[in-house]
């Protein structure tokens, strides 16, 4: 295998890495389907807390994975599994919200958008976003000399290419609000987004059942 240069500054490698950051960014996830699902449900201002929320708390998780936190889980396997079981529960808890939201108008009876804070600490629970953490800083962070920057540029070109993604996807959400204007059909958006939810979970349902079993 040929190593990694000690500095991410090649322009294929940088190339290979926003194409990596596009893919994993655009493709549906949890991410994806909550910010679909608030962008309907409650216009684009009230999903911008919920957007830097999912950018700034990704940004945190990427740079922590790259300087050494993702070692902690490979040393303590028992912390990956309970990451996981909170991961599940919390995910089934948005997918109950999401199933339940009423209303695209502002009048939604009460139901309030996720917040800042509660989607930074999202990050840490969600599962496809631990694969894309894990996955850039093994596939694309050099180790040795010079980590820091070379992770922080990771971390650059990821936020710069995630950010019109997840916009898109709420954008999308956005735009479905007059065809949703009827209860019945923003009742029946809002549980086949709550299924996709809940779909997420299968590979950690397998992933912790095949981990008891050992």
């Amino acid at each position: 295998m040929t190593s990694l240069p000690q500095h991410l500054s090649s322009p294929q490698l940088l190339a290979a890495l926003a194409a990596f950051a596009f893919v994993s960014s655009i493709t549906p996830g949890p991410n994806n389907a909550m910010l679909m699902a608030s962008g309907a449900n409650f216009g684009f201002a009230r999903t911008l807390p919920h957007l830097a929320g999912v950018t700034i708390g990704f940004a945190i998780l990427l740079l922590s994975v790259g300087l050494g936190l993702g070692g902690l889980f490979t040393a303590v396997p028992a912390l990956h599994a309970v990451l996981k079981a909170v991961g599940a529960a919390y995910l089934l808890w948005l997918a109950w919200k999401i199933a339940t939201a009423k209303g695209v108008s502002g009048k939604d009876g009460g139901g309030r958008p996720i917040s800042f804070l509660q989607a930074v600490g999202f990050q840490w629970v969600n599962p496809k976003a631990w694969v894309m953490s894990v996955g850039a800083v093994a596939a694309y962070v050099p180790q040795g000399e010079g980590l820091l920057p070379n992770v922080a540029l990771v971390v650059l070109v990821f936020s710069l290419v995630n950010l019109p993604c997840i916009v898109a996807w709420a954008g999308g959400g956005v735009a479905l609000r007059r065809v949703l204007a009827q209860p019945a059909a923003l009742r029946a958006f809002n549980w086949i987004m709550a299924a996709l939810l809940v779909g997420s979970l299968i590979p950690i349902v397998f992933d912790l059942a095949g981990g008891w079993r050992a």
